[in-house]
């Protein structure tokens, strides 16, 4: 199965004389384990396509499929519950809670996803461990490095073993070299997982690690 499929997806900003196309037509599909970076000039609908992907917005048409399933069939509450246990999602600010150590951001994201405690506690450290971030378990958020807190943001994204995970600018406010570790956590991950990783960003320096690279200009799929 794979995880995500867009077929001949629009999507459209604002309602009436003020609605403004953002995408046009556009399908895509990602298969589990790869590492898909889309990328495109500022405007081009790269965060909007991310947002359609997984969930968080309806296409005016076309359909999207998470893990086979249709979205916008079944309801509101529905997909909002497929799409906890199917998406992990990546942000170009962490947003980790800062008055929980670093253990108990990556926890709370499986227990909120319906695992088992167990479950949550081995999959943690055992993330944390392999992007060699073990020694910060038990630090808060503000003792962290920028690049350290996204690497953290990594692993709470795919603690509750989604198939998708959806990474919009992660590398945006990190120099190169934090940049390229979270780079390397997320392809790393994505194999490790077999999750369909896709990241929109701007920071072509991190082409090298993914699997495919497309391209996006005035919402549509150019390469």
């Amino acid at each position: 199965m794979t995880p995500l499929v867009l077929q001949e997806v629009s999507k459209t900003r604002g309602t009436g004389s003020r609605a403004v196309p953002v995408l046009h037509d556009v399908s895509l599909s990602v298969n589990a384990g790869e590492f898909v970076l889309i990328e495109g000039p500022s405007g081009a609908g790269k965060t909007t396509l991310l947002a359609v992907a997984g969930g968080l917005l309806t296409p005016e048409r076309g359909r999207v499929f998470l893990d086979g399933r249709e979205l916008h069939l079944h309801g509101r509450a529905a997909d909002r519950q497929h799409r906890a246990k199917a998406v992990g999602f990546v942000f170009q600010r962490a947003n980790l809670l800062p008055r929980l150590t670093v253990r108990d951001n990556v926890q709370l994201m499986g227990l909120l996803a319906g695992l088992s405690r167990s479950d949550v506690q081995h999959d943690a450290d055992d993330l944390l461990g392999r992007l060699r971030l073990g020694r910060l378990r038990d630090r808060y958020p503000r003792e962290l490095s920028g690049g350290e807190e996204q690497r953290v943001a990594v692993v709470r994204a795919l603690v509750h073993r989604p198939s998708v995970v959806l990474a919009d600018e992660p590398t945006g406010s990190l120099d190169r070299a934090s940049g390229q570790r979270v780079a390397e956590a997320l392809a790393e991950l994505a194999r490790l997982r077999n999750s369909a990783v896709i990241v929109a960003t701007h920071d072509i320096r991190i082409a090298p690690f993914a699997s495919r690279v497309i391209s996006i200009e005035d919402g549509r799929i150019k390469a």
